[in-house]
């Protein structure tokens, strides 16, 4: 897994560019952001909690169904338990405008970079996806060529990067607004797709415990984007 963390720790490199390439706009940096949230130290406990928690509870409870009773983590549960973490902190507050457009630019290019990592780290990662007759299959090391379901969703999302920063330059007030929410709901669609072309256990019906959590993130940022955004209260 040597080649994974490897991944990893580029993917957080460049989460850290991205976040740095708004930071040095101050026009952005200021719209994207809200200081009063982002200097308490609640809203980071919140976030980090969160986080930690949704992504050991949804990935273990993934490997668990599969049979395999191993510690796991998943970035859509991280994404899940940060939202829902943060949301409750705000509610707590009274705090009823986005904050997550610091983190917009930050997750997309380290989750496009940290599939990579998933690739290359193979049938152990249980990331793969389902037998395939596509040219571009790849063989993981079972002889079987797999949907490299890691590179569709590096691609998806850095796709979606390269359109974020392009309009927050160009000042589009959707994006700067509601980025949050467009890159949970972007995030949920790319990876509901894939979750069809991973051998994941079904939970309900034809859908895995994945595309539930998609599922409530979509609607989770439709509904939030159907909200007014701006900030009525300040810590």
């Amino acid at each position: 897994m040597f080649v994974h963390t490897v991944f990893d720790v580029i993917a957080w490199l460049a989460g850290g560019l991205a976040a740095w390439w708004v930071s040095r706009r101050k026009w952005l940096s200021d719209r994207v952001e809200t200081r009063s949230v982002r200097t308490h130290p609640g809203y980071f406990i919140a976030l980090a909690l969160g986080a930690m928690g949704g992504a050991l509870l949804f990935g273990s409870l993934n490997m668990g169904l599969a049979g395999r009773w191993e510690l796991g983590h998943s970035i859509a549960g991280a994404i899940a338990g940060g939202a829902a973490a943060v949301e409750l902190f705000k509610l707590a507050r009274g705090i009823s405008g986005s904050t997550g457009g610091q983190f917009v630019a930050p997750l997309a290019a380290g989750i496009a970079v940290g599939r990579f990592g998933c690739f290359f780290a193979g049938l152990p990662d249980y990331t793969y996806g389902t037998p395939t007759t596509l040219p571009w299959g790849v063989d993981f090391g079972d002889g079987i060529p797999r949907h490299p379901v890691q590179l569709y969703e590096s691609a998806a999302m850095a796709g979606f990067l390269v359109l974020y920063l392009w309009e927050i330059s160009r000042g589009s007030e959707l994006f700067l607004r509601q980025g949050f929410y467009l890159f949970v709901g972007w995030y949920a669609v790319q990876r509901f797709a894939w979750e069809f072309l991973k051998p994941y256990p079904d939970v309900l019906g034809p859908f895995n415990i994945f595309h539930i959590v998609c599922a409530c993130l979509f609607v989770y940022s439709l509904f939030m984007m159907s909200r007014p955004h701006e900030l009525r209260a300040a810590i």
